[in-house]
């Protein structure tokens, strides 16, 4: 059985997708752009964008009991390289060793024009 989850502290599905589904021992996480669930906007600056991101995904699984410690797998979707130490930085500082995997994408556009996304899956009951 699969659960939607949902929370109004990250920014709603602009499409026709849910924020996670609970899919039993594993939540899956959307991609998540760096838009202020407060105000609608995108926000600007690479470091704040890699924050915003990281906090929409964080309101995400504590809507859903977990946690980024709870995370196994990160994929990161980026417009530019140049930026992976800026995004780095800021993204390590939301996590604690054991790291979770992940993969790092350049690709072409992001939604909304922004410059990253993110998706993660969690696992429960570790």
């Amino acid at each position: 059985m699969v659960k939607a989850i949902h929370t109004d502290k990250a920014p709603q599905a602009i499409g026709p997708y849910s924020q996670a589904i609970d899919a039993g021992d594993f939540v899956f996480v959307s991609g998540q752009i760096p838009i202020n669930p407060e105000t609608g906007e995108v926000v600007a600056g690479i470091e704040e964008q890699t924050a915003q991101v990281m906090n929409n995904l964080q309101a995400i699984l504590t809507e859903a009991g977990l946690a980024f410690s709870d995370v196994v797998k990160f994929t990161i979707y980026i417009t530019s390289m140049d930026d992976f130490a800026k995004i780095n930085e800021v993204y390590a500082g939301f996590l604690e060793e054991p790291y979770p995997a992940r993969a790092t994408v350049e690709v072409s556009k992001l939604p909304k024009g922004v410059c990253i996304e993110m998706d993660v899956v969690a696992v429960k009951n570790k």
